[in-house]
């Protein structure tokens, strides 16, 4: 591990050690905003880790920014670190200016519907599941104007003027409904292909999440296997659980990997095909690896008062998010499919 990264570990585990705790985490999924967390990462400037430094970014590479954020997931942080990457992204994309605060997106979902009066002005339509999207100072959305895709930017003000509807996805975050009737924007700019870009980019970091979360709780499924005694000695003894140790090791393993050939890839733009890949195995792994965790702490592992549930129920949510596995791997196929029989080798073995 390079020294910036070890800095960014220590960092962010003082942090949530300091911040992520179990009040802090019920509070959350009643609706209570974790502001001492969220002001704890803002004054290191770990918010703005995506972005240039001439856009107010803090100078890290996009492959630490994913450090950032692989770590924030292995604590289970109930704030939109994510969703305020993705935003700066998708902006710094469009060339529009990005604003402090937290900022969510939304619009890459196949039955949203935005549209931009003629003017470009003001913003109708629908937008499902905004994550956050009550909590953020702006909130960024793809519509269409006139048959182009266009880069959107809504304040707080204008979001509050909006009929919405919060939900909650499996892990108790927020996700809101909007209906958006004639409402005012701040900015907009025209970006090509912005509705995929946001779903690949989603597609991605929700990998990188879901491989911080395996990791913790292959961490926590080994330190109670180790402790957990039965019929005289550790369940982690009993070559049943250890093959299931090994095999939800293999699965964050495997996540990881395929995570970080995504990041490699994607500094820039998104690279379709790696995300896709990430995103599918992240995906499966998520299914098996919480799985498997659950039986390795029996009952203990669904009570409220044990962490685990923090993780397992993030990946199952996260699984879901920004396409499943079932659109991604459908998107590999087309791919494969559109590359012909002689380049369809070099193209699986390109990355």
């Amino acid at each position: 591990m390079s020294d910036i990264r070890d800095d960014l570990e220590k960092t962010i585990d003082r942090i949530c050690e300091a911040h992520c705790l179990k009040d802090v985490f019920m509070a959350s999924e009643t609706g209570t905003w974790p502001q001492a967390l969220w002001q704890a990462l803002d004054e290191v400037g770990l918010p703005q880790a995506c972005l240039p430094e001439d856009q107010g970014g803090s100078g890290l590479s996009f492959e630490d920014a994913m450090f950032v954020l692989r770590r924030s997931a292995y604590h289970a942080a109930p704030v939109p670190l994510a969703e305020t990457f993705l935003a700066g992204r998708l902006l710094a994309a469009a060339h529009l200016p990005v604003p402090s605060g937290v900022l969510s997106v939304g619009g890459s979902q196949a039955q949203d519907s935005l549209t931009l009066n003629d003017a470009g002005t003001h913003l109708s339509g629908h937008a499902h599941r905004v994550p956050w999207g009550a909590s953020c100072d702006h909130l960024v959305l793809v519509a269409k104007r006139q048959g182009s895709e266009q880069v959107v930017i809504i304040a707080r003000s204008a979001l509050a003027t909006a009929t919405h509807t919060v939900v909650k996805n499996l892990a108790g975050e927020p996700r809101v409904q909007f209906e958006f009737s004639n409402t005012p924007i701040t900015a907009t700019a025209e970006l090509a292909g912005a509705k995929d870009r946001l779903l690949c980019d989603g597609a991605l970091m929700r990998s990188v999440q879901m491989a911080g979360a395996l990791q913790r709780a292959l961490g926590y499924s080994l330190q109670y296997a180790n402790e957990r005694v039965q019929f005289g000695r550790p369940i982690g003894k009993f070559q049943a659980v250890q093959h299931m140790l090994a095999v939800l090791a293999g699965h964050a393993a495997a996540t990881a990997a395929a995570a970080d050939a995504a990041i490699e890839v994607s500094s820039e733009t998104p690279d379709f095909f790696a995300v896709a890949v990430a995103k599918s195995r992240a995906g499966e792994a998520a299914g098996k690896g919480a799985e498997i965790a659950h039986q390795v702490h029996g009952a203990m592992g669904f009570t409220r008062e044990h962490n685990l549930h923090h993780l397992t129920r993030r990946l199952w949510a996260w699984r879901d998010e920004f396409g499943n596995e079932t659109h991604w791997q459908t998107r590999i196929g087309e791919m494969a499919i559109a590359q012909g029989a002689d380049q369809l080798w070099p193209f699986l073995t390109r990355l």
